[in-house]
């Protein structure tokens, strides 16, 4: 049964029917289906790993990594650093995992070699961040540093290319391709990507990339440009038309122009339509609710028609909108306006995901979790705390929600080590503790220092992904949030629970959750973690 369940699985990826199919695992980071979904059954929805419960298997790593697990079948796979030695800041050099997805045991790994350094655990993304792919014949990791190794399920090396995905990147698998996004130009000798290239040329731009995932061999290049914090989805058209839509602007002054949104030939990478946005903020996931794509732009929430790439549809997401607030005094709901967006930042990096008939995103500037009908356009937001913190032995919760709850010794340290000491703190800085940025044999890993921050504010968030109807929303200081993705009216009722990923400080995450069977599966700065009843 179980190598009739393979086959049946091995066909619809091979003959591109992925789209409205469920396959068991999660093949790719965008998940089964490339919509960070999967039916799921039996999974918990509550966990703590400080207080080991549901906790089925923790697997110590040695380095760093930020790779969201991928599985198949028995397997998973998930990359990290090369070992360092000492304090570092950069590395360039990952190794590649599959372990048992029952224990965890190693099963064999592979190191991948690359030619370009890059900041490590940086908050935006590191040599190790783009998730594998795998069809269940082969499995291809990417160095973000500038190779694309493939390799088949017992680690027998298939093929190898010099080619830099770009770390934020969500490689996915289609008809047999995989397609990723492709940087051309290199970082700096500080594993920084610089304004210098804001007039490069088209043969410069960073573009989508697919791979015959058998050989290795290019079968095609997107003719438009993708900025390189966009996360570009495949869809099917009613038409049964592949096509996949992608975004350009954002910082780093990307060359790729026009700035907006365009919807490619996902069999050759011919542009289809292109919708101009001046100052658009592409770093967003590209979902797609009946015949609309969905994008945020400024501070409006758009319905781009799928068929002629023109804006049906508009709300504003920031003005007078819904709140669901929480104060000393308890809960409270009322109108709020809320800041307009700086350099048209008004989400979290790649925080957006469809669940059900609902958008959902994370605030640029408040503790806020939002989401948008995507039928009748109504705005709503749920303050959610930025924090848990859990001690063993203790059996209570410590949630904090602002500011005024953090150690003053705490907010004293973060100013003083501020090259500009503000008079308050950022959102992004609200915290029991700043992540220690330090892995499991206790070396400082942090090429930038933003990476201690709590995962709220400016950094590149992991991409919340859906379990059935629950909602898994991770932050970058190992706090996980499940909401229930459906709930009729948005308010406390919704936080199903909030999780964490281990003790605070020493929990800096940017996987997002996956899921297989009756099983999550997490990545931290030291740890897989796999999560079940």
């Amino acid at each position: 049964m179980y190598r009739l369940l393979l086959l049946c699985c091995l066909f619809l990826l091979d003959t591109g029917q992925l789209h409205g199919q469920q396959l068991p695992y999660w093949p790719q980071g965008t998940g089964p289906q490339s919509r960070f979904f999967s039916q799921g059954k039996d999974i918990p929805q509550s966990w703590s790993v400080v207080r080991k419960q549901n906790i089925r298997w923790r697997k110590q790593l040695s380095e760093t990594g930020q790779s969201t697990v991928v599985t198949w079948g028995k397997r998973i796979f998930f990359t990290t650093m090369e070992d360092v030695d000492q304090d570092s800041s950069l590395g360039q050099n990952i190794v590649a995992y599959c372990c048992d997805a029952s224990t965890g045991k190693t099963l064999w790994t592979r190191v991948i070699q690359a030619d370009h350094p890059l900041r490590l655990s940086g908050c935006f993304s590191d040599s190790s961040a783009p998730p594998p792919v795998t069809d269940g014949k082969q499995v291809v990791f990417f160095n973000a540093s500038g190779t694309v190794s493939c390799f088949d399920l017992e680690g027998n090396p298939a093929w190898s290319r010099k080619l830099m995905a770009v770390g934020r990147s969500q490689p996915f698998l289609l008809a047999g391709r995989v397609i990723f996004t492709h940087q051309t130009y290199m970082p700096d000798g500080k594993g920084h990507f610089s304004h210098e290239h804001k007039d490069a040329p088209l043969s410069q731009w960073t573009q989508l990339h697919a791979l015959n995932i058998k050989t290795g061999k290019s079968i095609w290049k997107s003719r438009c440009g993708v900025n390189m914090g966009s996360v570009p989805l495949p869809h099917r058209l009613e038409s049964g038309r592949e096509v996949i839509f992608v975004g350009r602007g954002g910082g780093h002054s990307p060359p790729e122009k026009p700035e907006g949104i365009s919807m490619i030939d996902a069999s050759n990478g011919e542009t289809i339509w292109t919708l101009p946005l001046p100052g658009f903020m592409s770093t967003m996931s590209y979902h797609c609710a009946g015949s609309s794509v969905l994008v945020f732009h400024d501070d409006k929430h758009l319905w781009v028609d799928t068929a002629t790439g023109k804006i049906t549809r508009q709300v504003s997401f920031l003005n007078n909108v819904s709140v669901r607030r929480h104060s000393d005094q308890g809960w409270s709901t009322g109108p709020e306006t809320l800041p307009p967006p700086k350099k048209k930042r008004a989400i979290i990096q790649q925080s957006n995901v469809l669940a059900g008939k609902y958008h959902y995103f994370r605030s640029y500037t408040r503790p806020y979790l939002g989401r948008i009908h995507v039928d009748q356009g109504s705005v709503q937001y749920l303050q959610l705390p930025v924090q848990l913190k859990r001690e063993p032995g203790d059996s209570k919760d410590y949630l904090l929600w602002d500011s005024t709850g953090m150690s003053p010794a705490v907010v004293a340290s973060l100013k003083k080590s501020a090259r500009k000491p503000p008079k308050v703190l950022p959102i992004q800085q609200w915290c029991f503790v700043p992540n220690e940025m330090k892995n499991s044999r206790g070396y400082m890993v942090m090429g930038d220092a933003r990476s201690r921050g709590n995962g709220w504010g400016h950094h590149a968030s992991q991409v919340p992904t859906v379990s059935g109807k629950l909602l898994f929303v991770p932050v970058m200081n190992g706090t996980v949030y499940v909401i229930a993705a459906d709930a009729a009216t948005f308010d406390e009722r919704a936080i199903m629970s909030i999780n964490d990923l281990g003790p605070v400080g020493k929990s800096f995450n940017r996987a997002s959750l996956s899921f297989s069977g009756d099983a999550i599966f997490a990545h931290t700065i030291g740890e897989v973690i796999c999560i079940g009843n």
